[in-house]
């Protein structure tokens, strides 16, 4: 808050265009500008997608990535998305937020919810989903749990920002339908829903323009369609020009970027209007009153890290994935008993990995060992072989995985830790493969020669394909990079005193080869060019008939679930369209368990290629044993509709939709079909039309008939295949009729059919 807590429009009135100009950029690498003769403080902001990371020391100019004060670990976001909890990532993001405060935080740089497009983005543990929908919701959790504690949310990265390599400069080339449907869709609905106090400007082009100079982006998708009237502030180093910046849309600069002198300059020679840079500074000050300059304040009540800490384990156990779990004698093999003959191998056992690496790297306040925690609850007589080393020779890999095989001889049962290492995924660089490290390879296929119950349990932050190693492997959980309290959270899965209810907010592919943005991925000479479309994720193995490893919403339980009497009342129509879904969900098992019901729709009859199935919708429940409950979700009209190419918005189109119920995206257990009203379109007619369009539209059939006489002679033409394809603007040509007539036709029928939708301005390209 302003320190004689004026009016912001007071501030501004009394301000220099010298000191507007500095209140758009940061002071340091994390401090907002103050201004003291005016009376306006300066405001924190650092990094916190898995927990507070405020740089320790003065923080200078320096990259950012010095050693940081201790704060709770939690579980990275692709552990968060796999919770498809709601509930959960608000609490965690709650939990963030009181650390901030405590240390004089305004704003923490989370989440991030950019799609997850390719598995090879080096940054993917930092993102939620490969989903558009889930993203949104969980991404908007995370922001009402950070800003319910008088924290600020910075949703990030905005964006289409899905590729490390070279970052800074790429431009992403995509049309406008795959942004609306696929890379906004979750902003949209965290920007509309949520008020995040800023928004984050991503580093990359979009079609040509950087994000930061796009005034499409931040201005007439941001702005003025979603309504949004916080501040956009700069990826550190995101802005190139600052004149242009704020001519766009971007409000605050950060780090600070040369001097202000460029800002000042063109505002008196007039290429910058003064009003542009007012708004920018508006919304700055409005910040610094929003966050009472929390920078000293000494209302904060001291971080609870061990609350924190519990938090953060509760959180790693609900978003491992079981992804296989297959029988043994004839029952699983998980959850073990405490007096089970145990060997562990593998040397992220004993030295865990359990976050990312790059500006999310948190210094935690403890970390709980999964060989501690396992030797805790099951004896400190567990018998452990590193099997392999973090970065050694494969000399040295060789004999460690020997001693591992013939130790695992005997019945016993397996558990095998095993994951990627730090070298292999971070921010700044992308991956160049699905695989674990060779030597870990080696290792699970033969131990699973020796026995017969080999648990493997993967510790990395993006997927990895399930090749041969786990062919001959019964079990399998995914327990990514779970936050410092992940040790312990693996041995209360192992022992099933938690369950994994986790669900894959991810396809797994068998093969790196079958991935959407295979070809594509992460581009050329400066370029990267989305020609998947709005197939991203399991949207592309559906239609391509390609069969996943793991499908996207997959995850195994303790338990078992029947989905049954599945209803759907549609009422409305177009933009007032609502389905209530109803399902009964019982729990067929013999323990407590978790479900997570999934809501697909298809679109049986759209003009444009769609999807075959999309999630709508989720809901988790949890049950004892034999337990049932009905289970309500309303669908709106987004879940019908699709960005019209042509008309350039959201349209819902009348026509018949299947709504389905499952346990993934190729696990459907209930389907109902339905049929939705809504608007009746048609192509505006122009003189590059067709002859069968022109055919089709009554209005364009009426003046064809007045101006070209016998309405038969021309049905009979436009029967005929070729011809109905050509333009009228060509067959008029040919047929020696003047442009000038056609275009008089057109001009009339674009009067006669209406407006075909809300007026438009150009697109991003």
């Amino acid at each position: 808050m302003t320190e004689d807590d004026r009016p912001v429009e007071d501030v501004l009135a009394h301000l220099t265009v010298e000191q507007k100009a500095a209140l758009t950029s940061g002071s340091d690498f994390w401090h907002t500008q103050p201004i003291e003769d005016a009376g306006v403080g300066a405001i924190m902001l650092t990094d916190g997608p898995t927990g507070l990371r405020k740089q320790a020391g003065d923080p200078g100019l320096s990259l950012g990535l010095a050693e940081s004060v201790p704060a709770t670990c939690f579980p990275v976001a692709a552990s968060l998305g796999s919770t498809w909890d709601v509930d959960l990532v608000q609490r965690v993001a709650a939990a963030i937020a009181r650390e901030a405060r405590a240390e004089g935080v305004s704003v923490v740089l989370a989440p991030g919810i950019n799609i997850k497009r390719s598995p090879l983005c080096g940054r993917n543990f930092e993102y939620l989903s490969e989903d558009p929908y889930l993203s949104g919701e969980l991404g908007l959790a995370f922001v009402r749990g950070l800003q319910s504690e008088g924290v600020g949310a910075s949703v990030k990265h905005f964006a289409a920002n899905n590729a490390e390599t070279d970052r800074m400069r790429v431009s992403v080339d995509v049309d406008e339908r795959t942004l609306h449907e696929i890379y906004l869709a979750a902003f949209e609905r965290v920007v509309t829903a949520g008020d995040p106090w800023t928004v984050m400007a991503s580093y990359n082009r979009i079609n040509g323009t950087y994000a930061t100079e796009n005034a499409w982006l931040l201005r007439e998708v941001l702005r003025d369609t979603w309504g949004y009237d916080g501040v956009v502030v700069s990826d550190w180093g995101a802005v190139h020009d600052r004149v242009a910046a704020l001519r766009a849309g971007t409000d605050l600069t950060m780090p600070p970027f040369g001097d202000d002198a460029a800002v000042v300059d063109a505002v008196r020679d007039g290429t910058l209007d003064e009003s542009v840079l007012d708004e920018a500074v508006r919304r700055v000050l409005a910040l610094v009153d929003r966050a009472g300059a929390a920078d000293g304040r000494d209302d904060a009540d001291p971080p609870d890290h061990a609350a924190a800490h519990t938090l953060a384990r509760e959180a790693a156990a609900a978003g491992a994935v079981l992804l296989k779990n297959e029988r043994v004698g004839g029952v699983p093999v998980l959850p073990l008993a405490e007096s089970a003959p145990v060997l562990v191998v593998g040397e992220l056992a004993r030295t865990p990995r359990f976050q990312g690496a790059g500006s999310s790297q948190v210094t935690p306040t403890r970390v709980d060992v999964p060989l501690d925690a396992l030797r805790e609850a099951m004896g400190e007589g567990l018998a452990f072989e590193p099997g392999y080393t973090l970065g050694g020779t494969p000399d040295q890999d060789r004999g460690l995985r020997a001693a591992a095989v013939e130790a695992a001889q005997g019945d016993r049962t397996i558990v095998c830790f095993l994951g990627l290492p730090d070298s292999d995924e971070s921010e700044g660089y992308d991956r160049t493969n699905l695989d674990l490290p060779p030597g870990q390879m080696e290792l699970v296929q033969e131990l699973a020669v020796v026995s017969t119950r080999v648990v493997v349990v993967l510790a990395n932050g993006g997927i990895v394909a399930p090749v041969a190693w786990s062919r001959d492997v019964p079990v399998v959980l995914e327990m990514w990079l779970g936050g410092q309290a992940a040790g312990s959270a693996v041995a209360d899965l192992l022992l099933g005193r938690s369950e994994p209810t986790g669900r894959l907010a991810e396809t797994i592919p068998f093969r790196l080869e079958d991935t959407p943005a295979y070809l594509d991925f992460p581009g050329h000479l400066g370029h990267s060019r989305y020609g998947e479309g709005v197939f991203v994720g399991y949207r592309y193995y559906d239609v391509k008939r390609i069969p996943p490893a793991y499908p996207f919403g997959h995850g195994l339980g303790y338990t078992t679930f029947a989905q049954s009497d599945l209803t759907v009342e549609v009422t409305g129509e177009g933009d007032d369209v609502r389905a209530m879904v109803a399902v009964t969900v019982t729990n067929t098992g013999s323990r407590r368990g978790t479900e997570v019901v999934q809501v697909y729709v298809s679109d049986l009859s759209a003009p444009v290629a769609r999807p075959e199935r999309e999630l709508k919708g989720f809901a988790r429940v949890t049950l004892d044993a034999g337990a049932s409950e009905r289970i309500d979700l309303e669908l709106g009209p987004r879940a019908f509709a699709y960005w019209h190419p042509v008309l350039r918005r959201w349209v819902v189109e009348p026509g018949t939709f299947t709504v389905s119920i499952g346990a993934s995206s190729a696990d459907l257990r209930r389907s109902v079909t339905v049929t939705v009203g809504g608007e009746e379109l048609r192509r505006p007619l122009a003189a590059d039309s067709t002859l069968a369009e022109w055919s089709a539209d009554p209005a364009g059939a009426r003046l064809l008939t007045r101006a070209f006489g016998d309405a038969a002679a021309r049905s009979a033409v436009a029967e005929q295949p070729m011809a109905a394809q050509i333009p009228l603007s060509v067959l008029a040509g040919l047929a020696g009729i003047p442009r000038s007539t056609v275009d008089a036709l057109a001009e009339e029928a674009a009067s006669q059919q209406g407006p075909p939708g809300d007026a438009v301005s150009p697109g991003p390209h």
